[in-house]
């Protein structure tokens, strides 16, 4: 019977790419789902930098030109496969991998949209083994277009860890980072637990400033 059946498989998928013709996700072309040439712009080129409270992030690609449409098509675009292309991005901002990866968890609503964890998918793809112990508390508004002090007001006692963490040494994990509120705020809850946060790591961070007011 699965014999039968195979050329008619084959023929639905060859029908659905007529229809649905795949693109790169960071130029477009067509047939592929990233090009090599795409591909070769997500190497890692890992920065690192100091967060409000001292938290220090490290993070594998800027999140500009083809890293940022890539990320974009993974989060808004349902294209789950691009993750194994950004996990080593991911894994050279992990850098020596002491201590548990901890991602940045997914909003309700953002999970009820997407089907799927975020930070989590790309902790796996890196090679690591995340762990779920945070969880959000609080709705929060959309971040995009506010200023570095309305982002940290907005997210600011948003998560609570699961459970007690005494001890554990923890890194914090996100897809990006922008001003790095988020991550403040991921550290606070998990120190709240007992926590030892290391540190923090992110795919990209983006190179945009913001303004304090």
């Amino acid at each position: 019977m699965g014999e039968v059946w195979m050329p008619v498989r084959a023929a639905c998928a060859q029908a659905l790419a007529l229809a649905f013709p795949v693109a790169c996700a960071g130029c477009g072309v067509l047939d592929v789902a990233l090009c090599d040439a795409c591909r070769a712009m997500l190497r890692p080129q890992v920065t690192t930098r100091a967060l409000a409270d001292g938290l220090v992030v490290r993070s594998g690609l800027p999140f500009d030109g083809v890293p940022a449409r890539v990320l974009r098509a993974l989060k808004e675009e349902g294209r789950t496969s691009l993750a194994r292309a950004l996990g080593p991005a991911l894994a050279a901002a992990l850098g020596d991998g002491r201590g548990v990866v901890v991602p940045v968890p997914t909003s309700r609503a953002a999970m009820r949209r997407r089907g799927y964890r975020v930070a989590e998918l790309l902790a796996r793809r890196a090679g690591a083994r995340p762990l779920r112990a945070l969880r959000v508390v609080r709705t929060t508004a959309d971040q995009r277009g506010l200023s570095r002090t309305a982002r940290t007001d907005n997210v600011t006692g948003s998560l609570r860890a699961t459970r007690r963490l005494d001890g554990l040494e923890v890194i914090v994990v996100d897809d990006v980072v922008t001003t790095g509120a988020t991550l403040v705020e991921a550290a606070r809850a998990l120190r709240a637990a007992g926590a030892q946060v290391r540190a923090a790591a992110t795919v990209a961070a983006t190179p945009r400033r913001f303004p304090e007011w």
